[in-house]
């Protein structure tokens, strides 16, 4: 029999220490994405299983966890994403004609961890904006992106850029099923490229070859030139490779310590985006911190289909990488019902102050939460409280 008070495998309990970083962090996140006009919004915890998994959110199916609603007997699902719920926000509460700048942030849960180390119950930050098709939204995504890393304390990360367009106009005209369709992206992310020729082996011969130039398509900005050389004439790739030239100089002009790669044959998600995506790395996280991109499916389902681009991020898992938080400083209180002493320590925590009145008798110490720095305290001086420096 195991013990009560341990948890879930992947679950874990946030003490106070690392739960006050994780606050501040939230709300400084929030607080960025405000600065650029998003709004906040809070969708539910669960919904019918069909609202969550409709659409491109078919994908997390397996990492949904499902439960029976006993009101209506309905399966409901308790939401291991929340950007389809946005997406469903957008289209039918919302109901914008214009751009609609969208974020959130609260938990979703997981059925099975993505990592060894990673947690089942991320705390999910993210920041979408509907109803504008133009590289625009998509620049404007990414520099919120980077200035919420920066709010995190990390500057010196990788950000790795790819576009969904790419494969898709190297196999343009090309009748490819999902199982096909399927093995050609294994192949692709695991740099296979004998497999991939195995794969592709019956495609037209300039698909073929589009497919093994892809493979060695990952680098620095020189992969970009070698795309245009070596890659189809097609519209659809020149602009995906003009997006990607843009973005990376968007991110290097605006933080000149990001260190900007490109891995064209990046197919991740590759059913859900459909257009440019980014990732951002950083030394001590086995995954990316963060990703986003453009998805402009992503509210078909809803019967509202609008131009998405977004990101999203867990701020649990960002907080271990951020440099951790000084203790707070706070003045200590006596312990004494003294109506004045009460009303001094009410306007002094209006003010913003943290006064930590002293419960037990003998060492006043004893009392102090170790999360803040005790450098006043509140003493009685001819009749009047006033503060003193220790």
């Amino acid at each position: 029999m195991s013990s009560a008070w341990l948890l879930p495998e992947h679950i874990a309990d946030v003490l106070p220490a690392r739960a006050r970083q994780v606050e501040q962090l939230r709300r400084g996140l929030l607080d960025a994405a405000e600065s650029f006009g998003f709004e906040l919004v809070i969708p539910p915890l669960l919904e019918h299983i069909e609202s969550l998994l409709s659409g491109t959110g078919h994908a997390l199916d397996l990492q949904t966890f499902k439960l029976v609603d006993q009101m209506s007997g309905r399966t409901l699902g308790i939401r291991a994403d929340s950007t389809p719920q946005v997406a469903r926000i957008d289209a039918h509460l919302l109901d914008r004609k214009g751009v609609a700048r969208l974020c959130y942030c609260g938990p979703v849960l997981h059925t099975r961890a993505t990592g060894s180390g990673s947690s089942r119950e991320p705390l999910q930050f993210g920041a979408e904006i509907y109803g504008h098709q133009g590289l625009a939204a998509d620049l404007e995504v990414l520099d919120l992106a980077l200035e919420c890393l920066h709010v995190a304390g990390l500057d010196r990360v990788v950000l790795d850029l790819a576009d969904a367009r790419v494969l898709r106009g190297v196999l343009a005209g090309i009748p490819v099923d999902a199982v096909r369709l399927e093995a050609v992206h294994a192949a692709l992310e695991a740099k296979d490229a004998a497999e991939l020729r195995r794969v592709a082996c019956d495609f037209p011969p300039a698909a073929r070859n589009g497919l093994d130039v892809l493979v060695s398509l990952h680098g620095d900005q020189s992969v970009l030139e070698q795309a245009h050389r070596r890659l189809p004439a097609r519209a659809g790739i020149t602009t995906a490779l003009g997006d990607l030239k843009r973005l990376a100089e968007r991110a290097k002009s605006s933080h000149p310590e990001v260190t900007v790669g490109f891995d064209l044959a990046d197919s991740s998600g590759y059913a859900y985006y459909s257009g440019a995506r980014f990732a951002f790395y950083a030394e001590g996280a086995s995954d990316a911190i963060a990703r986003g991109g453009r998805y402009d499916e992503v509210g078909a389902i809803f019967g509202r289909t609008r131009p998405a681009v977004g990101f999203g991020l867990d701020v649990k898992e960002l907080a271990m990488l951020a440099p951790g938080v000084a203790a707070r400083p706070a003045i200590r209180a006596p312990r004494d019902d003294n109506p004045e002493l009460r009303n001094t320590v009410r306007h002094l925590r209006q003010s913003g102050e943290i006064v930590v009145c002293q419960l037990a008798e003998g060492d006043a110490a004893a009392d102090d939460p170790p999360g803040f720095t005790f450098d006043r305290l509140l003493v009685e001086d001819h009749g009047r409280w006033t503060v003193q420096e220790r």
